[in-house]
């Protein structure tokens, strides 16, 4: 083969030339679209696998909600509404400055993107903070089960909900009420974690210009995630938060 016929073969290949040839275009696709949308479908398809694993937890909280209505109604009381309120309040601004965040990569604005991303990471961080406290709060108060329960606080009721008074074999299973609010905001709580890791790593790479270059989908995928974080403590504040609260 000569080199006239290996040069025209060459050309017709995609991307056989090294200037047309994105850095961050990898080998097994043939074009950037083509690799953008391959990863944004595995996000949907990851989101998906989420959705299903949090939607058991969902569905088993409702089992055992209308198995135990009164000792969930009990749990729900000794929550802080402030804490579960204000940490509602801190993810939808967080959501607010992610998809601004994806906004400035779009539009190849790199300082801003970095902050709209420290800013989501600080705000990721306030979240946690709120729910470390309410954790400890919960632990001095001897809610935590299998580690540190009594159900004496509910044979009782409180001053604020004095119909809170349980016998006690429904006060026992306010320990069901607690084990699923450990799980489900636990859960949650290491997907925050991990978010914030995740972001934290894409700041990093974002002020070297990694995602102002036309490359944004690692930016687009990593919004999606964060919103889909953030909409599922949309559903888990009022169904931990808000029982019976208008009684």
């Amino acid at each position: 083969m000569d080199s006239q016929t290996l040069a025209a073969q060459t050309a017709e290949t995609p991307h056989g030339h090294e200037g047309e040839h994105p850095p961050f275009l990898r080998h097994h696709f043939e074009s950037v679209p083509q690799q953008r949308e391959a990863a944004t479908f595995g996000m949907w398809l990851f989101l998906l696998t989420e959705i299903m694993f949090f939607g058991g937890l969902f569905c088993a909280y409702l089992i055992y909600r209308n198995w135990y209505y009164p000792a969930f109604v009990a749990g729900s009381h000794t929550l802080h509404i402030w804490a579960g309120t204000t940490n509602t309040t801190v993810l939808i601004i967080s959501s607010f400055t992610m998809a601004m965040g994806v906004h400035a990569a779009e539009t190849r604005m790199r300082k801003s993107l970095v902050t709209w991303c420290i800013l989501t990471i600080i705000l990721g961080c306030a979240f946690l903070g709120i729910k470390a406290y309410e954790w400890h709060d919960e632990w001095v108060e001897q809610h935590v089960p299998g580690l540190n329960f009594s159900p004496e606080s509910f044979l009782h009721g409180s001053e604020a909900y004095p119909d809170d008074k349980l016998p006690l074999d429904m006060a026992e299973k306010t320990q069901v009420y607690y084990s699923l609010y450990f799980a489900m905001t636990g859960m949650h709580a290491l997907h925050m974690i991990i978010g914030v890791s995740l972001l934290t790593l894409l700041v990093i790479r974002a002020y070297g210009g990694a995602y102002t270059t036309g490359h944004v989908n690692p930016v687009e995928n990593f919004g999606l995630y964060w919103h889909f974080v953030d909409i599922v403590w949309i559903f888990l504040f009022p169904l931990l938060y808000l029982i019976s609260r208008h009684q």
